[in-house]
């Protein structure tokens, strides 16, 4: 009769011969599995590359309502793929299905400028096997026309106003103004330039840009992605906005608010919920054109001051280019300057009138001026 050391050893020795056989044999441990995965896996990769794209190569430019000629390739001429999709700015446009792999993509697709995706995506036995995607820029298809200006009037303008948002209503200005412990709202009689009302916003927010929507005043601010709704009448808080840029300039077009951040891109929100419905980046025929800070909706364009210049742009708001450049350079005359003074900034447009104002940070004067040629 075995004692229980004598089954303890032998039940040892049979681990110890198994471990020594499995590992012999090849056909256990971590390193060889972990081999053969990796080459499966690999293989798999290779092989479902079908298709590349050999024109346009990334960032080609392309000018508004020109059409886009898209050139395929087979990765491998034994491998043809059942067919490819072809998607221009995230919309389909076609399924191509044989030789020759090109398509002409339409103008009815290249209507708005900006930086837009080419993506090819290609398909063998019902599956998707690979995608490639390629980036162009479509550009403005006009040059711009360049205007200058003349001062029809001047009006008085609180030195102390870092102006940010001008609107024009009923004979008076409402203009949002910023800074961190000095941004405002305020409404302010433009014959005189005396503040008739004024809100301050709490120290931690920059005020920006503001528009009016029906009874209401829309405000936002530079950073903290926050914004306010006002009663035009009394100033009193309606509602809190919420967005995920930076809030620069804001401007009204019917039923929507438009609304800048910085960059070339303007966002489309509707009002109620703040939701965004559209945005175009904004091109002219050579470049993007960024630092869009103030803006205002005149007679069917979106006019922008660029920051840090003495040019306003005029763009189209369905497409996105920019129709011309007003240059107000001198507007301002050195007597009036001070170490405070700042950049042009303030758009505001009398629709009844067709008076255009402007102004800007720091600035003692508005003017009321005419376009010239």
């Amino acid at each position: 009769m075995q004692t229980d050391y004598q089954k303890y050893l032998i039940f040892l020795s049979v681990i110890l011969l198994l471990t020594w056989t499995l590992s012999c044999s090849g056909r256990s441990g971590k390193m060889k599995e972990a081999g053969v995965h990796t080459s499966t896996v690999l293989n798999e990769e290779v092989s479902s590359k079908l298709i590349k794209i050999i024109s346009p190569e990334e960032n080609t430019g392309f000018k508004l309502y020109q059409p886009v000629k898209v050139i395929l390739a087979l990765e491998d001429k034994t491998r043809v793929p059942d067919s490819v999709t072809v998607y221009f700015d995230g919309q389909y446009v076609t399924s191509v299905k044989s030789d020759p792999w090109e398509y002409s993509i339409s103008p009815v697709f290249t209507v708005t400028t900006g930086r837009k995706s080419l993506k090819v995506t290609a398909f063998k036995g019902g599956k998707p096997q690979n995608t490639v995607t390629r980036f162009m820029i479509i550009y403005s298809d006009l040059v711009p026309k360049k205007y200058g200006y003349k001062v029809i009037h001047t009006y008085p303008h609180n030195r102390d106003a870092f102006t940010q948002g001008l609107v024009y209503d009923n004979g008076v200005l409402y203009e949002g103004t910023g800074q961190e412990t000095g941004s405002t709202l305020r409404e302010v009689a433009l014959e005189t330039g005396k503040v008739i009302r004024q809100l301050n916003l709490d120290d931690s927010l920059f005020g920006e840009g503001i528009t009016l929507y029906h009874d209401r005043i829309y405000q936002v601010t530079w950073k903290n992605k926050i914004g306010f709704v006002y009663n035009k009448s009394d100033f009193k808080l309606i509602n809190k906005i919420y967005y995920q840029t930076e809030g620069w300039g804001l401007t009204t077009i019917d039923d929507k608010i438009v609304m800048s951040d910085g960059t070339n891109i303007l966002y489309f929100f509707e009002p109620e919920m703040f939701t965004i419905v559209k945005r175009i980046e904004v091109y002219d025929n050579k470049k993007k054109v960024d630092q869009l800070n103030e803006i205002e909706y005149i007679n069917g364009e979106i006019w922008a001051n660029i920051w840090m210049t003495d040019l306003i742009a005029r763009i189209d708001p369905v497409s996105g280019k920019v129709l011309a450049y007003i240059d107000l350079k001198g507007i301002l005359p050195k007597p009036d300057r001070d170490a405070e003074t700042d950049v042009l900034n303030g758009i505001a447009y009398d629709n009844q009138g067709k008076r255009i104002f402007v102004t800007g940070k720091r600035w003692p004067k508005i003017f009321e001026i005419k376009v010239m040629e």
